[in-house]
Order: C-alpha cells, then sequence, then structure tokens
C-alpha cells in the first residue's frame, strides 16, 4: 500500500520538489536523509575536508544530467545524445581554466584520489621513485601509503617537517631530491596548516628534473578567492577537489599546460576512468562560477580570518596549535595538555555536536585533531563565533558535555546551513 508522505516543509527546501516522490517511494531511504539534514543543521560541521554546497550546485546534482552515459570528451563521445553534456563540460572547463589560470583542465575525476591516480598515470611509470610529504607529517594516502595503489605501484620517499617548528624542512626536501632523484616530486598534505613555497618546491623539482605535481584539495577553494597562492604558475600538474573550501560537489579535477593536456585527458578516460557523471560535471561548472564572484573572494579570506581566530582560541583553552596557529582553513592541535588523546577528545567532542577529525601529530606517538572552518562560514559565523566554539570544545572535555551540547545547538539554531 503506498505511503502517503506530507509535503516537504520549508526547512527541508534544499532537498527540492522531487523529494515529496521520494518520501512515498522509499521512505526508508527519505529518513535517512531527513535525518542527515537534521544532524548537519544541529550540530558544528569543522571537518576540514567538509563543506555546504550551494542549493543551485543541490539543483544540478539532482538533474536529468544523472541519466547521461559520457564516455570520452566533448565532440567526441561514445555514446550519442551528448549535445546538451558537451555544451555542460565546456562550460566546466572553461570556468575552471579562467577561475585558475590554468591553459587546461579535466573536470571529470570522480575524487580528489582519482585525480592524483590519474596524474601519476600521465607522468609515471610502476616502480619509479616519488618524493612526497611523509603520512606521518600530514601525507595523504596517495603519497606513498603501502595501504594504498601509490605505495604499491611507487616507490615513494617521505619528507617531513622540522621538529621545532612543525613547518615544511627545504633543507630536507633538497637533499632528498638530490639523493633520490625522484620522477615527481609531490607538494600538498592533508594536515599542514602552512603554506607550501611552491617556487622552492618549483626550484628544488627542475634541479633534481622531476615533474613537480601540486596536490591542492585542500586548499584549492581559498586560491580561487585569492586568499591563498596559486599553484598552477609552479606546477606541471595540479590535482583538486571540488568540495571543500570550493563549496562545489564531491569530486576533483586537474589542471595543467597545453603541453600535458593530451596526457592527462587519457590518464582520466580510458585508463583510469569510463564515463563522467554529468550531472556532477555540472554542478562543479555551478560551483566555478559561484568561486569567481567577489562574494566568494570575501568568503575565502573569512574562513582563513576564522581559522586563526580559532586557533588562538584553541591555544588559549590550553590545546597545543601546530606551527603555532594556521595561513588556511584548517587546523591542526594536541589535546594532550587537556588531559585526553585525539580519538578519545573526537568522541567528546562529536557527543556535544562538534564533528571534527584525528590526525597523525608530527613526532609523537598519540594523535591530535583536524578540524577547518569552511562549513562554519558557509553559515555566516565570524570571529566572535569562533572564540565561542574553542570554549565550547573547552567544556566539553573538561566540564558539562550536556550543557557544551546545548550550547551548540543553540549556535548552530542561530546559523542554520541551509535558511529558510
Amino acid at each position: 500500500m503506498p505511503v502517503t508522505a506530507a509535503p516537504v516543509q520549508q526547512e527541508h527546501a534544499p532537498l527540492g520538489k522531487g523529494f515529496d516522490e521520494l518520501r512515498r517511494q522509499d521512505p526508508e531511504i527519505a529518513d535517512v536523509i531527513l535525518g542527515e539534514l537534521q544532524r548537519e543543521a544541529t550540530g558544528l560541521q569543522l571537518i576540514a575536508a567538509e563543506n555546504f554546497t550551494s542549493p543551485a550546485v543541490l539543483a544540478a546534482l539532482g538533474s536529468p544530467l544523472a541519466n547521461k552515459y559520457a564516455e570520452g570528451y566533448p565532440g567526441a563521445r561514445h555514446h550519442g545524445g551528448c549535445e546538451l553534456v558537451d555544451v555542460a563540460e565546456r562550460i566546466a572547463i572553461e570556468r575552471a581554466t579562467s577561475l585558475f589560470g590554468a591553459d587546461h583542465a579535466n573536470v571529470q575525476p570522480h575524487s580528489g584520489s582519482a585525480a592524483v591516480l590519474a596524474a601519476y598515470a600521465a607522468l609515471l611509470r610502476p616502480g619509479d621513485t616519488v618524493l612526497a610529504m611523509g603520512l606521518p607529517y600530514g601525507g595523504h594516502l596517495t603519497h606513498g601509503s603501502p595501504a594504498n595503489f601509490s605505495g604499491r605501484w611507487f616507490d615513494f620517499i617521505g619528507y617531513g617537517v622540522d621538529p621545532d617548528t612543525g613547518l615544511i624542512d627545504y633543507d630536507q626536501v633538497r637533499l632528498l631530491a638530490r639523493t633520490h632523484r625522484p620522477r615527481a616530486i609531490v607538494v600538498g598534505s592533508i594536515a599542514y596548516p602552512r603554506h607550501p613555497d611552491y617556487a622552492q618546491f618549483r626550484e628544488i623539482a627542475d634541479e633534481a628534473g622531476a615533474y613537480l605535481i601540486a596536490d591542492a584539495a585542500h586548499p584549492i577553494g581559498l586560491v580561487a578567492g585569492g586568499a591563498a597562492p596559486n599553484p598552477v604558475p609552479y606546477a606541471d600538474v595540479v590535482c583538486a577537489t571540488t568540495h571543500k573550501v570550493l563549496r562545489g560537489p564531491r569530486g576533483g579535477m586537474l589542471l595543467c599546460g597545453e603541453e600535458l593536456a593530451q596526457r592527462i585527458d587519457r590518464a582520466v578516460f580510458p585508463f583510469t576512468q569510463g564515463g563522467a557523471q554529468m550531472h556532477s560535471v555540472a554542478a562543479k561548472a555551478v560551483a566555478f562560477g559561484e568561486a569567481a564572484t567577489p562574494a566568494f573572494s570575501t568568503y575565502a579570506h573569512q574562513v582563513v580570518t576564522n581559522a586563526r581566530a580559532l586557533a588562538d582560541g584553541l591555544a588559549a583553552q590550553g590545546f597545543a596549535v601546530t606551527t603555532g596557529g594556521t595561513d588556511t582553513h584548517l587546523i591542526t592541535a594536541d589535546p594532550a595538555p587537556l588531559g585526553v588523546e585525539g580519538r578519545t577528545a573526537r568522541g567528546r567532542l562529536a557527543a556535544s555536536g562538534l564533528v571534527l577529525d584525528c590526525c597523525a601529530l608530527p613526532y609523537g606517538d598519540e594523535r591530535g585533531i583536524r578540524l577547518g572552518t569552511a562549513a562554519v562560514t558557509t553559515q555566516g559565523m565570524g570571529e566572535a563565533e569562533m572564540a565561542r566554539i574553542a570554549e565550547l570544545f573547552s567544556l566539553a572535555l573538561r566540564g558539562d558535555g550536556r550543557e557544551a551540547a546545548a550550547e551548540v545547538r543553540d549556535l548552530a539554531a542561530v546559523f542554520p546551513p541551509y535558511p529558510a
């Protein structure tokens, strides 16, 4: 017997008109989606890799473009009926190249890891030596983890950070490059809160005769808003995600010069992926268009301002903030001075509605916490709210978790991710 569901309420507006039909046909999944919307709206999402897309991006993701099979590239598809999705992909490419000052963009990768895989496939052969930030210092799984394709197919050498400052040790990077003569050097991480010196990495790569691959998954949204240095002029290939600070759909992209364009495209399709997800490509185009506006530039700079304010607040509450602060949206910190290690802290904070991640800490056995300010800045929060969030961290870990949870809900209610 069909389920009769009430129309979507105004507070569920970002789900779109089609949600009424979903509630009728599949109330179990509808309840999951409503539950997630409620979770996002009643807590503070501080995971550095997450953000809230705009309703326009959500609309593109839920569009009929999801129906189209489109192996290949605009004007050279393996399926018919691609005239309109070709237009969408060309728009995405044009917007991406304009936004980041690149000669060429491939917007088809399904994720940041898929983009990195394609970059390696285009430039490397199995067994090649690659120099990248070591995993204990903030490197990603695709930077040589033995559990990942990167660590199984290539010989990764890890560089680290100065034990006193927590900053990249460029003398070590240069020495390792001279010693191992890598085929490629990767610059980028998932837990390094400072800007890398792309010019210095370029010099080191040139000296070693290596390609320079920038994994800009985390800072690319800040780059779009002019709040972080652009790796495009320095790197042979830039790999990135389209979510995080960029505020687009979950997915990846690649930027490169014209001389590598054909190799990059072939590495994406047909070598590592099949058909592009055209609803996602269109949503990326929407996000690139939004990121080209003055409003997004203001947003990106506020993300950094908020991160610095939150880092200062955490330090005032007793956390040991890695590198003494941040240049980006990202903060890493050790909660040990508050009497807890990272995993325990993450659990207690989550119970109070403060959602974040754990991360490795350089030169330490225990884990720390990693958080970011992209999502809360999207919600409209500023420095005053960052100071209060830092206090709520302390309250959740050293005081009354229930009181912290109540204040988190109150704060989230004032700054909803999708205002009615």
